[in-house]
């Protein structure tokens, strides 16, 4: 069964949402993120999404604080992304508790370095491919490479690249279904690599269509916090998988 991967996404130490990548049009929601992590891990997730925002507009982890009280709550494994544009700052991000670290820009814009955290940290470097319009997306999605998540992918395969979160800036907070055919697409072309769906999931529904299709893992964020995938769902479908 396709595993669910809720997330949390920070500004200034709170948990937010954005819609399509557009800082101004964040909401903050109540709970503290250390406990909303609690509250997943109870539920029975083997994995939780978290993302520092402000990391990503300034290049460099701005909530590690946060991420040191969220592994100290929960023993489930953490993957980050934000402002890892440096080994310096991916080391700090694993030092405060990170089980796994997502890099797109580096990725994109500093193909060697990337190459260097996968020798040396293997599976516990995620690619993140952030797509709009077909493009790769780089620095908090402000700005756009010349790249697509195909090439980036194919360019990383034999250097030990096990996993890549894939998100549709377009649905990102729509809640308007995900880009099913694209991640279908992805994980046909490259069996060895485990996809991550990311990006308008709205109900339990988008959830069971993506697990039919043979899919590994999948975000939820905005559904959770608007009510329309609960704890006991999330709960119910963790015990199955």
């Amino acid at each position: 069964m396709i595993k669910i991967v809720p997330a949390i996404d920070l500004i200034g130490g709170r948990c937010v949402r954005l819609t399509q990548g557009d800082y101004g049009s964040q909401k903050a929601y109540d709970g503290m993120p250390a406990e909303v992590a609690r509250r997943y891990a109870d539920a029975g997730v083997e994995r939780i999404h978290l993302v520092d925002l402000d990391g990503a507009k300034a290049g460099a982890p701005a909530n590690l604080k946060v991420l040191e009280a969220i592994a100290g709550a929960v023993s489930c494994e953490l993957e980050w992304g934000g402002g890892i544009s440096s080994t310096a700052a991916l080391e700090s991000v694993f030092s405060a508790g990170a089980t796994h670290a997502i890099a797109g820009s580096v990725a994109a814009l500093q193909p060697e370095l990337f190459q260097t955290w996968l020798q040396r940290f293997g599976a516990r470097i995620i690619l993140g491919a952030d797509v709009r319009d077909g493009r790769i997306a780089v620095k908090g999605w402000l700005e756009e490479a010349s790249l697509t998540a195909e090439a980036l992918v194919r360019r990383f395969l034999p250097l030990g690249l096990r996993e890549c979160i894939v998100t549709d800036i377009a649905r990102d907070g729509m809640l308007s279904g995900p880009s099913s055919a694209l991640y279908v697409k992805l994980q046909a072309a490259f069996p060895e690599v485990s996809f991550t769906v990311s990006g308008g999931i709205s109900s339990m529904d988008d959830i069971r269509a993506l697990d039919a299709l043979g899919l590994r893992k999948v975000i939820v964020g905005k559904a959770f916090y608007e009510g329309r995938i609960t704890l006991k769902d999330i709960a119910l479908w963790s015990q199955n998988a």
